[in-house]
């Protein structure tokens, strides 16, 4: 039984001062975020290397095994803007609301206050998850928005569930975090995503999937130790192509 979590993001300088978030914190009823706490992942060379191969397998890069569909990608939605940066790759614990450098501060000094509290989730011990399969996010795989590996947790103990769950409520606690940010969660690692389209006047909002999943339905992508978590910036990465780190806090790793 896989235990399910949650969320991709973008490119700048420092931290925008308080002045750059002005003006950003509402568009309609949908709430706008400027960070997030990530699981990175982008750490493992063999993942990045997975995701790349299955990219180059679907987009048709890859001569010895093209696959069958590939003539009718545009068809399909499928290009190469929709897949995921194999150097973000992630999981998204919740997203943060943190609109000037002194909330950046304060959530710097949450993430170091509940190091011993995240300890205890995890019983002082390393959690690792794997990555099996795939699945959207909403709707049907022939309109398909988000296309994702589930996670679970190895051993499905609710470890890494309560450890995310440690790190919610100190944000919720603080007012940073989205709202119902603990029933939201669903751990995953997004492979591909429409919202990333970059001509959005193809007006595609969705892409087939559905042989996409028939290849890669079964596939395992992995299992990994979960190292750390970060206080990542959106839209804003560092040399590695990671999201840019604002703080980080260790997890057991032995």
């Amino acid at each position: 039984m896989a235990n399910f979590l949650q969320n991709r993001d973008g490119s700048s300088s420092s931290h925008p001062t308080s002045l750059a978030y002005k003006g950003k914190q509402k568009q309609g009823q949908r709430e706008v975020f400027t960070h997030f706490v990530s699981l990175p992942l982008a750490i493992y060379p063999e993942l990045q290397e997975n995701l790349e191969a299955f990219q180059n397998s679907i987009l048709g890069n890859n001569d010895k095994n093209p696959m069958k569909f590939q003539g009718t990608l545009a068809e399909m939605g499928i290009e190469k803007s929709i897949f995921v940066t194999p150097k973000a790759l992630h999981l998204t614990v919740v997203m943060l609301k943190l609109e000037n450098n002194e909330s950046v501060v304060k959530a710097q000094n949450i993430i170091k206050s509940i190091s011993s509290n995240l300890k205890h989730a995890l019983n002082n011990r390393p959690v690792f998850i794997r990555l099996k399969g795939l699945d959207c996010m909403t709707g049907s795989l022939d309109k398909t928005r988000v296309l994702y590996a589930p996670v679970e947790e190895v051993g499905d103990e609710g470890r890494l569930l309560n450890a995310c769950h440690v790190i919610i409520d100190a944000f919720e606690k603080a007012g940073f975090a989205g709202k119902d940010a603990k029933s939201r969660l669903k751990l995953h690692v997004t492979l591909m995503n429409a919202s990333y389209r970059k001509d959005k006047s193809k007006k595609m909002d969705t892409f087939d999937a559905r042989e996409i999943y028939k290849e890669f339905g079964n596939k395992d992508w992995g299992t990994y130790l979960i190292r750390e978590a970060h206080i990542s910036q959106r839209y804003k990465y560092d040399l590695n192509g990671y999201f840019h780190c604002c703080a980080s806090l260790p997890f057991p790793l032995k």
